[in-house]
């Protein structure tokens, strides 16, 4: 996904505020509430989902704090490298390293209300709604009203999406086509047994994105193929931290993907890593807030810093290990234009509202062509302002991208956060009986 930009307006200062937090004092992850966030209530999650997720987390006595459950946690390692570049852990475990943590309760508590909501709706997924024979858009809304329902993106008014609710649309890109594809309104595409499904969704609070992904592929063919992918991913988990530098990070997912080879229908193929796709860090409201991932070794040598927030994903492949845009677009985003100059140049009419409903109902979180016809005035003729606002540079646009055809493309990804004094894989957790 595309660089995304902080909203400026009066609507967001609060938000504005919670970045500068983030951004300055880290996301930590100390003594705030219990690995699975206590206290709990016995209210029973139900499919499809029935209630807000705060309902689930009561406030702790005495108090009007909920706590929201935590991630996996991971130790920093000293590491030294072949160049001679050391990256050091002696002052992860200090009291002032504690303390930062505890200025920043707050927010990475918020952080985990996201990741609490994607980890249910992941589950409900795996449990109800993938299956062969389902209609990809019908999976789509369903995942996605879930998220709605447990963010109160849609009770608390037509605009309240923007405060909490979907990261960004629901991607389930199949076999060679490798990320960016969700359905658009009309499409019947069915998933089918042999299909390799890619299922990539994000959500958040108050713009604190989670973002997370893992793959379908119930034919016992493509084993190898998950399986080299999550484990490269585990390995980019591993190998990331403050200070380590991100070429370091894609040499690590390299060496483990391409150690790989599926054999799928008598012809053995190795597994590539799909190199000109990465990971990324993510700010409030930027889901690709500037510093790139990537997947192979080699590149750049900018580290990673204390407070940083990345999403570590892989991509690997039976084809080629590079992605090409192919076919109808799905995905959209609002560029950034702090001045609001491009959008005065918009000579239609219609084009230039259409932009300020999109700004309103999305802020500069990405969205779909299915969430402009959910929009308050139901955008059903949006087709040509929407190319309109394309053409212009308002509206950036993001076609699925692909492998060659016959390919299959795997994915696995988590959130982490890099906390003083430790990692936190804020999206993992195995509270709910999970693997993922």
């Amino acid at each position: 996904m595309p660089p995304r930009g902080l909203p400026l307006d009066s609507r967001c200062l609060l938000t504005l505020v919670c970045f500068v937090a983030f951004a300055v004092q880290g996301l930590g992850g100390g003594a705030e509430g219990s690995a699975v966030g206590v206290p709990v209530t016995d209210l029973q999650d139900s499919y499809p989902p029935r209630h807000a997720i705060f309902k689930y987390y009561p406030p702790e006595e005495g108090t009007k704090s909920r706590q929201y459950p935590h991630g996996k946690a991971q130790e920093y390692q000293r590491r030294t490298y072949r160049d001679g570049y050391i990256v050091d852990v002696h002052e992860r475990n200090t009291e002032e390293a504690r303390e930062r943590e505890r200025l920043a309760s707050n927010v990475h508590n918020t952080v985990r209300k996201a990741a609490e909501v994607h980890r249910r709706v992941r589950k409900y997924a795996l449990d109800e709604l993938i299956k062969p024979g389902v209609k990809l858009i019908d999976m789509c809304e369903s995942l996605e009203n879930a998220t709605r329902t447990y963010l109160e993106a849609d009770a608390r008014g037509p605009y309240a999406g923007v405060k909490a609710g979907i990261g960004f649309p629901t991607g389930c890109s199949i076999n060679h086509v490798a990320a960016h594809y969700t359905p658009n309104p009309g499409d019947k595409t069915v998933l089918e047994y042999d299909d390799v499904m890619k299922l990539d969704f994000g959500t958040h609070v108050d713009g604190y994105i989670v973002d997370s992904a893992f793959t379908w592929a119930p034919n016992p063919k493509y084993e190898n193929l998950l399986r080299a992918v999550r484990a490269a991913t585990e390995a980019g988990i591993e190998a990331a931290g403050v200070d380590v530098r991100l070429c370091d990070v894609g040499e690590a997912i390299q060496e483990v993907m391409e150690s790989y080879e599926v054999v799928i229908d008598g012809r053995t193929y190795p597994v590539k890593c799909v190199r000109n796709l990465q990971g990324h860090s993510i700010r409030p409201y930027e889901i690709h807030a500037g510093k790139s991932v990537p997947i192979v070794a080699g590149g750049d040598h900018t580290k990673m810093e204390e407070g940083e927030v990345f999403a570590i994903e892989t991509f690997g492949t039976t084809g080629k290990g590079y992605v090409r845009e192919v076919g109808e677009c799905s995905h959209y985003a609002l560029n950034q234009d702090p001045t609001g100059a491009a959008l005065k140049r918009i000579r239609v009419a219609e084009a230039r509202q259409l932009a300020e409903r999109i700004k309103k109902r999305f802020s500069t979180l990405p969205w779909c062509k299915r969430y402009l016809e959910r929009m308050p005035k139901g955008e059903s003729r949006y087709h040509l302002y929407l190319r309109n606002l394309v053409s212009s540079g308002v509206v950036e646009a993001y076609p699925p991208l692909c492998d060659i055809k016959g390919s299959y493309v795997a994915q696995y990804e988590h959130t982490i956060i890099l906390k003083p004094t430790g990692k936190e894989i804020v999206s993992a957790g195995d509270h709910l009986g999970m693997d993922w």
